[in-house]
């Protein structure tokens, strides 16, 4: 991925955080939470894998004081998903599945687009189980909600898409790729059996695509930036596309957040927007990277021809699953960049904050605290609430404490003469507005968990293997590492525990590394931290993302096939719990509310060796199985993006 244009590296990080690079191994971890970077020198480090030197002997039975009591799996280089003995893994809805009583999937790719609006969307991500039925606490019956990230054209057509055969892109091929994007909603039960099943047909099934109308709220709706020749008002907008991460609100709906929008959008050779700056800040520049050839057939995704369509997407969409008849919302409140995650904690005193990383090397992290406050007692206090309110952004200080940066018109240089003419202004082009006040650039920011009792946040940073390169910023106490090409874990905690706080205190939980560190390769290992989540035991669940480019190159082999680890931060103890196929992307986590049942997605299996790669081939049509074929094996046609459905044997919690 290539980084946008940042300013030029500040002064260099002082020897400190030399220090704490070299000190801080990918196996240690903090004791206790908002410690400070201050008090390292004086602290003590807990291993964050207190390991035994045979993984045996620890497998059964949790640290002292720990929750971890499954046997850890090892690292895996099988095109197949591997839980620990006395669990199972079933397939429970793929790439292709009919969300209600629509068409098979059909191993040639030959389905239309008419079909793909009533299968599942491709590449699954970001994920919530809300049980059936509303407000009820059951762990047998409820809606699965997903995220489909995005699309690999050589799968989804016989003989792939635009980047594969210009001359053959229509208008068909165009509309099953608008289909197999966005968000499904799928009710699901579980049998007599115990095993689960997608319900068909269902009243309450649904997909939402890239051409579903979508209505925008907050302060943007209407702005002069959102208007465009399809929609002169600038208050619908058509579609939401590269949904990754998520949330889920207090009020029971579902936050899908879309990430790279940008690589949808084609701009001409020569073509000079107004303000080119903005545009490239969101890496609109170009061809778009994806490939797609949308523009070809939609002028919406031509930005000489509509400049504002990019200004309508890259926000987070709120959606009721529990009513097919709703209209999902796009809440510009909470800005515009390429959202991970939108996690909501909620107050003792009913505030709302919405937490979000902007996932690219350098970007910044952001909280939305609402200006209305929710009453559980009243559901419907939630309607429209996160169209009001603060949109900060973060700066972590090398003490271990941070503050949150208002990015509100009229402070600071959030003024007309430095560009921001109103505050949807500052919200369409947040990226700028954290530029200009100063927030702290990180790693990749990406997925954010809270912890359901204390309010703790934890953030992974994935990887950014160009800090500290010429022109970059270098290492700092919040990115301990230059040239990271690992990532790292750092937790947080807002003053007083309340999310409306504009300080908190942080520190790194985990920094994330090569396995060669200490000569071997422990159970713990693992890089790349991507998906977080922390169930209501208080486990940090870990999901890793290697680029495909690395898991067969250099220090990442050690790793294998992407992974799902637990954390117990209390004891600093991580155990590896699942590994996925080849190829793919661990990614998108839920339980039943009885900890009984975990749901896990299974990104792009299959993803295609480094060398067609860089050539911007993301499948090979002529051979969609060379690399994975799960899950339906060999003579099934083509690898699926899929839900796993994980159970204990014993009928037990998960990872207890």
């Amino acid at each position: 991925m290539t980084t946008p244009t940042r300013p030029p590296a500040g002064p260099p990080a002082p020897p400190f955080h030399e220090i704490l690079a070299r000190a801080l191994s990918r196996r240690e971890l903090l004791r206790g939470a908002g410690l400070g970077l201050a008090g390292l020198a004086a602290a003590s480090l807990l291993p964050g894998c207190a390991t035994s030197p045979d993984p045996a002997a620890r497998a059964t039975t949790p640290a002292a004081g720990g929750k971890l009591g499954f046997r850890p799996v090892p690292v895996s280089t099988a095109d197949t998903v591997v839980v620990p003995p006395g669990y199972s893994a079933r397939v429970l809805y793929a790439w292709g599945d009919p969300i209600s009583d629509g068409p098979a999937f059909l191993q040639d790719a030959t389905n239309s687009a008419a079909d793909q609006a009533l299968q599942a969307g491709m590449h699954h991500d970001g994920m919530h189980f809300f049980p059936l039925p509303r407000g009820s606490a059951s762990a047998d019956h409820g809606l699965l909600v997903l995220n489909h990230e995005y699309i690999a054209t050589g799968l989804l057509h016989p003989g792939g898409g635009h980047r594969h055969d210009p001359d053959g892109y229509d208008r068909e091929k165009l509309e099953k790729e608008l289909a197999a994007h966005g968000v499904s909603v799928v009710e699901v039960s579980r049998g007599a059996d115990g095993e689960w099943r997608v319900v068909r047909p269902s009243p309450l099934a649904r997909r939402i695509t890239a051409a579903t109308p979508i209505a925008l709220g907050g302060p943007a709706a209407g702005h002069p930036l959102m208007r465009t020749g399809e929609d002169p008002d600038g208050r619908t907008v058509l579609g939401t596309f590269n949904n990754c991460a998520h949330g889920v609100t207090p009020w029971g709906t579902y936050l899908t957040c879309e990430e790279n929008f940008h690589g949808h959008f084609d701009v001409p050779e020569g073509h000079v927007p107004a303000r080119p700056e903005r545009y490239r800040r969101y890496r609109l520049e170009g061809a778009g990277y994806m490939r797609l050839g949308w523009s070809t057939l939609l002028p919406r995704f031509d930005v000489a021809r509509e400049p504002n369509e990019p200004h309508r997407h890259g926000w987070v969409v709120e959606i009721d699953p529990f009513d097919p008849s709703s209209t999902p919302v796009k809440r510009t409140a909470l800005g515009r960049f390429a959202h991970e995650s939108a996690t909501c904690v909620l107050g003792p005193d009913g505030t709302v904050a919405v937490y979000s990383g902007d996932d690219e090397r350098f970007e910044y992290t952001y909280k939305f605290v609402a200006h209305r406050r929710y009453d559980p007692a009243d559901p419907a206090s939630g309607r429209d609430l996160l169209d009001e309110g603060t949109l900060y952004v973060a700066r972590f200080h090398d003490d271990g404490s941070g503050e949150w940066l208002p990015l509100v018109h009229g402070t600071g240089p959030l003024t007309p003469e430095n560009g921001f003419a109103d505050q949807a202004e500052v919200l369409v082009f947040a990226r700028a507005a954290a530029d200009a006040i100063g927030a702290t650039p990180m790693d990749r920011p990406e997925w954010i968990a809270a912890n359901p009792r204390t309010r703790e946040l934890y953030l992974s940073l994935t990887m950014n293997e160009l800090r500290g390169a010429p022109g970059r910023p270098g290492a700092d106490a919040a990115n301990p590492r230059a040239a990271n090409p690992f990532g790292h874990i750092l937790r947080w905690r807002e003053d007083g525990d309340h999310p409306g706080a504009t300080r908190f205190r942080w520190d790194v939980l985990v920094l994330a590394g090569e396995p060669s560190d200490e000569g071997d390769a422990p159970v713990d290992a693992f890089a790349n931290p991507d998906g977080l989540w922390m169930d209501d035991r208080e486990v940090l669940w870990i999901q890793t993302d290697i680029p495909e480019r690395n898991q067969r190159a250099g220090p990442f082999t050690a790793f294998g096939n992407n992974m799902m680890l637990a954390c117990d931060p209390a004891t600093g103890e991580i155990r590896r719990f699942l590994t996925g196929p080849v190829g793919c992307e661990v990614t998108g986590m839920s339980m039943t509310p009885d900890l009984r049942t975990l749901f896990v997605n299974i990104q792009h299996p299959g993803e295609v060796p480094a060398d067609l790669a860089a050539r911007g081939l993301r499948t090979d049509p002529d051979s969609p199985t060379a690399v994975s074929a799960w899950p339906d094996g060999p003579a099934a046609g083509r690898p699926r993006s899929a839900t796993v459905a994980i159970t204990r044997d014993d009928g037990g919690v998960i990872g207890a």
